[in-house]
Parts: C-alpha cells; sequence; structure tokens
C-alpha cells in the first residue's frame, strides 16, 4: 500500500476518533439537561418543610421555690427550656418527625427503660404519618399532641409562658391511630384509639378512646372532648381496676383584636370497686395588642381539688393568676411575666423558710426564637 494511501486512511481515522467523541458529548449533555430539568423543578419544591423553635428562661421565686406547674421549675437561675426541630409534608401523603431536646421536651415526653434511665424515645416529641382519601377525612397513625385542653408544649403557641395546672394534670400526647372527619365547613369530629396516655409503648392492658366534636367559623371556636380508658390495672386479688374519664371543653373568640379563651375539665378516677375520684379545673383566657409588636396576655385559673389528687391536700381548691407580655422582634418573642397562686388550705405551697403557706408567686422572663 502506498505510503499516501496510508496517510490518508490515518487522517480519515484521527478525524473520527476527534468526532465520535464531540457527538457523544453532544449527546450526553443533552440527555443531562433533560434529566436534570425535572431535578430543578424538584428542588424548588422542597419534599418537606422545616421549622421550629428554641426557649430559655429565667424564674425568680418570691417564696426562692419554682412555680409548680410544668417547665419552670428552677429558681433563680438561667434555664434552658426546649429546643425541637419539625420535619413535616401536608397533602394526601403526610408525615410529622418533630424532634426535641432539653428540660421541656423531658418534662414534656419523658420515657424511661426498664432502668429507670432516659431513653431515646424521650427525643421524639410527635411522629406520625397521616393519609387523606377523600377531602373529608384524614387518618393518622403514630405518635402525635393532644387534642385535649387550651395549651400545649410548644412555648411559641402559648400567649402565657408558665402553664396551667389543667396542663400540667391533662394528658401531653398520645401514641395510637385517629381520624380526623370534616363534616361539614364549620364542623367537624375526631375518634381515636390509643395505648395509655403519655405512652409510647402500651403499658396497661386495653387501649384508650377518645373523641372531638368542633364548631369553628373563624369568630368563635369549640371544641369538646372525651378520653377514657383503664388507667391502671389491679396487681392483686382484689385490687380493682381503675378507669380515667376526662371530658374537656376547650374555646375561642376573636372580639376585634382581642383574642377570649377558655378552658374547662373534669377528670375522674373509677375504681371497679370504691368510690371514684376527680378533680375540676376551669381558666379563662385574654389577649389584647398595645402595639403592633406587642400584646398583653392574662390568665386566671381555679383548681377544685377536694379528693387531693393534685395537691395531695384534700377539700382544697387554687386560684392562679398570670399576667404577661409578648413582644414580638421578628422571629423573636420576648415573655416578661408576673405570676401569684392562691391555695385555700396550706400543705401545698412552702414559702423560704420551708414552712407551709397558701401563697406561691413570682416572675420570669422568657426568650423564644421561632423559625
Amino acid at each position: 500500500m502506498k505510503k499516501s494511501t496510508l496517510l490518508s486512511i490515518g487522517a480519515i481515522l484521527v478525524l473520527l476518533v476527534c468526532t465520535l467523541p464531540a457527538k457523544a458529548q453532544e449527546q450526553v449533555s443533552t440527555d443531562k439537561a433533560a434529566s436534570e430539568a425535572p431535578m430543578a423543578e424538584a428542588e424548588a419544591e422542597s419534599p418537606f418543610d422545616i421549622g421550629g423553635a428554641v426557649d430559655a428562661y429565667y424564674l425568680y421565686g418570691f417564696n426562692e421555690k419554682p412555680f409548680t406547674t410544668s417547665f419552670t421549675n428552677a429558681h433563680n437561675s438561667f434555664a434552658l427550656g426546649m429546643a425541637n426541630i419539625v420535619f413535616s409534608k401536608t397533602g394526601k401523603f403526610g408525615f410529622v418527625a418533630d424532634l426535641a431536646f432539653g428540660p421541656r421536651a423531658e418534662g414534656a415526653n419523658g420515657y424511661v427503660d426498664a432502668n429507670g434511665k432516659i431513653s431515646s424515645l424521650t427525643l421524639i416529641k410527635q411522629l406520625y404519618a397521616s393519609y387523606t382519601p377523600a377531602e373529608w377525612v384524614t387518618l393518622t397513625l403514630g405518635n402525635f399532641s393532644t387534642f385535649v385542653g387550651y395549651e400545649v408544649i410548644d412555648a411559641p403557641l402559648n400567649m402565657n409562658y408558665s402553664t396551667s395546672y389543667m396542663f400540667t394534670n391533662g394528658p401531653f400526647f398520645h401514641t395510637g391511630l385517629k381520624a380526623n372527619f370534616k363534616l361539614s365547613e364549620k364542623f367537624g369530629a375526631l375518634v381515636g384509639v390509643f395505648n395509655d396516655t403519655d405512652t409510647k409503648i402500651d403499658v396497661v392492658p386495653g387501649k384508650h378512646v377518645g373523641g372531638q366534636l368542633s364548631f369553628n367559623d373563624g369568630v368563635l371556636g369549640a371544641y369538646l372532648n372525651y378520653l377514657g380508658g383503664r388507667h391502671a390495672e389491679g396487681e392483686d386479688v382484689g385490687d380493682p381496676d381503675v378507669f380515667s374519664h376526662q371530658i374537656d371543653l376547650t374555646a375561642t373568640l376573636a372580639v376585634g383584636k382581642v383574642g377570649l379563651g377558655l378552658n374547662v375539665t373534669n377528670r375522674m378516677f373509677d375504681p371497679e370497686e370504691g368510690d371514684a375520684t376527680n378533680w375540676f379545673g376551669t381558666a379563662l383566657y385574654a389577649n389584647f395588642p398595645v402595639t403592633e409588636t406587642a400584646k398583653i396576655a392574662l390568665r386566671a385559673e381555679y383548681i377544685g381539688d377536694d379528693d387531693g389528687i393534685i395537691t395531695t391536700v384534700a377539700d382544697n381548691s387554687i386560684l392562679a393568676f398570670t399576667v404577661s407580655g409578648n413582644i414580638k422582634l421578628g422571629p423573636l418573642i420576648l415573655i416578661p411575666e408576673f405570676r401569684i397562686d392562691n391555695s385555700s388550705k396550706e400543705g401545698y405551697f412552702l414559702d423560704a423558710d420551708g414552712k407551709n403557706t397558701k401563697t406561691n408567686a413570682g416572675v420570669l422572663f422568657a426568650v423564644i426564637y421561632d423559625f
């Protein structure tokens, strides 16, 4: 073969080698661009939402004692509340993974193992999946905050930082299955079956049942709740099982820029043999604006504790008054607060010397960052 022919063939081969990868690269780039287009759209719509909050406070008790309700148990000390982060997705298929850390989380979700040590389940404030097969019904399975009561665990959602006696002694959360029904534009209903109240793993045999009827027209909201089930199992022969029943009414009313609230609850413990015991509570709430970013929040609560379930003192009652500022600076919420609690009998509150007294009062300042 002539040298010129060989050179010609070589030139053609070089040309092919140089050309084919360029065309292949061009095709790869085209395919990659086509595949990345929906990915970019998917990234633009996040697969889930992220939110949460952190809070801390300082409390000074005039009796050199903290308040006797949830989450404010440190006197004359800067104290941590809770840090939580919430991953969630709404829609036909939804979920919530609400993880919480800190003393407030342990007080609300504290879970100990068989050896009495704090379990990793304490980190789970809520964890559930939901399914909405039709517009009028949503099914939820997992661990979720209670539907009973006016106040909640999350500090940003309460106008007062310290909590009521009803909140402290009412349920915090449930683990089970619930169904929410939209009966009309204004009326709704809920039914559910749960493990023992405030447990993530059932201990007492049997399940609790709960329900709610609700009305909300944007101005008035009213929620009638029931929760009941076996509270304790008799361990010995002749030792009766104890059943718990709680009826609760929560209502909110918007009067212009003023917000009003009501919570009435009664919890009864009914043994199979013997007399039933109960405690009763009611609270009025009011908040009104002072400026565009500041509100004053008032709470007045009465607890009737004839059987000494809450205070360990028979025929006792408590009147508690709380006034709080609620100042918003962007995502930051500042809450200065004054609170005074009075019991009808001595034996529940102690003064600075450790002697019985009828009054417990104090001031606190809380900071919340909500995101």
